[in-house]
């Protein structure tokens, strides 16, 4: 590797470096807002806040570093016109090809990059992020119960325990159940346990009173009783996430997912399918738009307004590779035939980045063209 690549590389890495950063900030905190509202209100503490948090990462990389690839080679190139270095580089004879070969091995490490991250980290981490988010959805104690505050489990449903002593006891039970519409019953007991069973979770209460108000007939009947027990088997098998989702599983299990796996696991074969494919295809995606976006500068000459004509256009023509993305998903996830549509996206960018490629190498021959014939 030459002076001229290590120095380009070494740019461009510090730069990506501090623009994921940013990005990977702003993401993480819009992300962190909605986890800690959900996992606060379930009752869980600070560590599995900041756990859940980290799973989430790899997702929010995959999202962001191709912007930060992007956005770093043009601020790189755009840096190297204006000190006129690149024009030096230029004087000095070497192509638009030599000139974008940093970008390219710049290219193909963030391709690497999101490849692991897309193909290993991020299946995995949703793996473990469902995982604990099904322990969370057995804490019964943090999601009913909290000591001292009115809780509200479900729509309909009101519980509140005074004290939760150290052995799970909890004293001075209000339970309110307005879950059918015709009427309203409220237990109340001095003391109350919550009990695994074999139907599931089940709240026995002691010593204490349920009335019940018939909205229908404006009844209030009122019942002592030494025990009861509430089932909440029921309220915690509706809001278990149901079903297998997409971003847990490997590559390798969706790419060769037949219509037996797919049915079992209730999901779209041609959905997983294409997702499988489309790991694969991002990362090779990725090479390209750092190449797009060094060949559209280079096609400019020195201006004193600088370079935003060539910047603009590289963010115009990187638009359409994201609308032939969308195109190629509507159309893949409804036909298992058209799977391989996940691969147009990096195709046309390779197209894209050759295309911009040569007419960078034809405009430094015609800058040439005029200093030969006046030595001739």
């Amino acid at each position: 590797m030459g002076r001229y690549d290590r120095y380009i590389l070494s740019q461009l890495v510090v730069l990506f470096g501090f623009f994921s950063l940013v990005l990977i900030s702003v993401y993480w905190i819009n992300e962190a807002v909605d986890l800690f509202d959900s996992l606060i209100a379930d009752g869980q503490n600070l560590r599995v806040f900041l756990e859940f948090t980290a799973l989430t990462l790899p997702q929010i990389m995959m999202m962001v570093l191709p912007v930060a690839g992007f956005v770093a080679t043009l601020y790189i190139f755009n840096r190297l016109i204006g000190e006129s270095e690149l024009v030096v580089l230029q004087t000095a004879g070497l192509s638009a090809v030599r000139l974008l070969r940093p970008v390219l091995l710049f290219g193909l490490l963030l391709g690497l990059l999101i490849a692991v991250l897309g193909n290993v980290l991020a299946p995995a981490a949703r793996g473990q992020f469902n995982d604990r988010s099904a322990d969370v959805q057995a804490d019964l104690t943090g999601r009913f119960l909290r000591e001292g505050q009115f809780i509200h489990p479900a729509p309909g449903l009101s519980v509140y325990a005074r004290e939760i002593t150290d052995q799970g006891e909890f004293r001075d039970m209000f339970l309110q159940d307005r879950i059918d519409p015709a009427a309203e019953t409220t237990y109340t007991a001095p003391r109350a346990l919550l009990l695994e069973a074999d139907t599931g979770p089940q709240l026995v209460m002691f010593d204490g009173m349920a009335q019940t108000y018939d909205f229908a007939t404006g009844r209030l009947t009122t019942v002592l009783f030494d025990d009861f027990t509430y089932d909440l088997g029921a309220l915690v098998a509706e809001q278990a996430s149901a079903g297998t989702e997409l971003r847990a599983l490997s590559t390798w299990v969706l790419i060769g997912a037949d219509a037996e796996l797919a049915a079992a696991l209730g999901l779209s074969l041609a959905q997983m399918r294409f997702v499988g494919h489309d790991r694969i295809a991002r990362a090779l995606f990725v090479i390209f738009p750092p190449l797009i976006a060094a060949a559209c500068l280079m096609l400019g000459g020195f201006s004193r307004f600088g370079v935003w004509p060539q910047i603009m256009l590289a963010v115009i023509l990187v638009i359409p590779l994201q609308m032939v993305w969308n195109a190629a998903e509507a159309n893949a996830i409804r036909n298992v035939d058209l799977q391989l549509l996940a691969y147009a996206q990096p195709i046309l960018a390779a197209a894209l980045a050759g295309v911009l490629t040569l007419l960078a190498m034809a405009r430094k021959r015609r800058r040439r063209a005029p200093i030969g014939a006046g030595a001739a």
